[in-house]
């Protein structure tokens, strides 16, 4: 991986939630397809991921799935902050692959903020670097081509294919999964070159 995937994670202090997820939380397996957090229920967890991938979806009003966000192992996995709030999902997060997470509950955290400065500070720093990725994500919608998009996204991940699908990838840029055929084949050409 060219960088992290996820730009939030190099503007938070990392070891921070890292450390505190595996001192504190608890190790536990998620089955492919199985949710981390469930769109219009409160997530209980906020996780490390040891192994795995998972996917951050939405549905449309006709039940089409969208992928809004994607996260790998060593990066962490949430519904931020909401959870902490009380605050139902507003998406389901899915193991797309096998996945090893440690987990510390939303609600403890949501406790300890209250008395912990430190933990208070953190999880703010964290939402300016979320909502900085999400933005700069969605600005790049705008200004960005689905070849700058897609060329982007496999510098970041080579492997990317390798852990999603086809449709889960397209859908993520926003394009059909022809177009992102299309694009794949056309890199493939120039590389051939």
């Amino acid at each position: 991986m060219a960088s992290n995937f996820n730009t939030y994670y190099d503007n938070i202090d990392s070891d921070f939630w890292r450390n505190l997820c595996v001192e504190k939380g608890v190790l536990r397996q998620y089955g492919k397809g199985e949710l981390f957090a469930e769109e219009g229920r409160i997530a209980k967890y906020l996780g490390y991921i040891k192994s795995g991938s998972l996917k951050y979806v939405i549905y449309a009003p006709d039940g089409t799935e969208k992928v809004v966000g994607l996260e790998f192992a060593g990066e962490f996995v949430a519904d931020f902050p909401f959870s902490f709030y009380g605050k139902k999902s507003r998406v389901s997060i899915v193991a797309v692959t096998h996945c090893e997470i440690y987990c510390i509950s939303a609600r403890e955290i949501a406790t300890l903020m209250k008395s912990d400065e430190e933990l208070y500070r953190k999880i703010s720093e964290t939402n300016i670097a979320l909502f900085d990725t999400t933005y700069n994500r969605y600005i790049d919608m705008y200004i960005k081509s689905a070849q700058e998009r897609y060329d982007e996204l496999v510098e970041k991940h080579e492997d990317i294919f390798s852990i999603f699908s086809l449709k889960d990838i397209a859908s993520f840029l926003n394009i059909t999964p022809t177009y992102l055929s299309r694009l794949r084949n056309a890199k493939h050409s120039r590389v051939g070159l």
